[in-house]
């Protein structure tokens, strides 16, 4: 897919809403995050919808100040529907105060498991590239950090289980090539977690 008016949009919408923000497990700006995983989808997908919403997807979940309206206004309904059905569920205090967001983890997870289940082919293929990204940035730390890395996170076994859930929900419901990626690097996820736990 090639850059488009709308696409590059949403990659300036992006940069300026997540700029404060930093990855918690490299400390990178995370920007990267959002671009990754629009890079990933671009290599892909043909949708320009798809492709914003992958760069989009964590604004209403992280972004106590972009609101719905907003996201439907400047980027049009489909691509207002696939983010919100990749959206965690937040409270506006979560949203503004991050720290606070460990005491729902589990259930939020869990909410986002089953919404899976439903979820269109659009927000399971932005959900892949996500966690393709999100694990690839796992290994490097790894990589990088050894057993180290999990000190980040305080629910090291969660993690493992939630992905593994994530890719076996996908697997089922999508028949895409990205699919495959998906797998493989869960797999080396598995791996890496299990010998780095030890």
């Amino acid at each position: 897919m090639f850059l488009t008016e709308r696409i590059e949009k949403a990659i300036v919408r992006a940069t300026v809403l997540h700029q404060s923000q930093k990855r918690r497990i490299s400390g990178v700006p995370y920007i990267v995050h959002p671009y990754s995983v629009a890079f990933l989808l671009a290599h892909y997908v043909e949708d320009e919808d798809v492709i914003i919403a992958g760069l989009l997807h964590d604004t209403l979940e992280d972004i106590p100040e972009y609101t719905d309206e907003m996201l439907r206004r400047e980027f049009g309904e489909r691509v207002y529907t696939i983010v919100k059905e990749v959206t965690e569920d937040f409270t506006q205090a979560e949203k503004k105060d991050h720290s606070t967001r460990n005491k729902s983890w589990r259930r939020r997870k869990e909410k986002y498991l089953e919404n899976l289940k439903n979820d269109s082919e659009e927000a399971l293929l932005i959900a892949a590239a996500d966690k393709i990204h999100n694990l690839r940035s796992f290994l490097t730390a790894f990589e990088e950090s050894g057993k180290s890395a999990w000190m980040k996170f305080s629910r090291e076994r969660d993690m493992v289980w939630f992905y593994e859930e994530v890719v076996k929900i996908i697997d089922a419901r999508l028949k895409h090539p990205i699919v495959l990626e998906l797998r493989k690097t869960l797999q080396l996820f598995s791996e890496k977690a299990r010998s780095v736990g030890k």
